[in-house]
């Protein structure tokens, strides 16, 4: 799952990737820091995917990566509505490197 800071400065869920390989998951690991329990998405739920009704698993994570991605062009009130392609993560940007959105 892929996050955003909006405008007013709360993290906006804005993507969701395809499947990563092992070989990303295990390197995408070493670098993400577990969220206390203040992150702004604890408790929440997220659905599994359009038109399901399960619900998808996740583990917050600390805000503070930059994630280079593909994506196309179909985008619905900030939010990609078909998952992307993860590339890599960007060691030279910082979250507030990146530029907020407005719904």
């Amino acid at each position: 799952m892929l996050g955003r800071y909006d405008a007013c400065d709360d993290l906006r869920l804005v993507a969701r990737t395809t499947p990563l390989a092992a070989s990303v998951r295990r390197k995408l690991a070493e670098c993400l820091t577990p969220a206390t329990p203040d992150h702004p998405w604890a408790g929440r739920r997220f659905s599994a995917g359009w038109g399901t009704r399960g619900e998808l698993m996740y583990y917050p994570v600390t805000p503070e990566l930059v994630a280079e991605f593909v994506a196309d062009t179909a985008v619905d009130a900030g939010r990609y509505r078909h998952p992307v392609r993860f590339i890599r993560i960007r060691e030279d940007f910082t979250a507030a490197d990146v530029p907020g959105f407005s719904d």
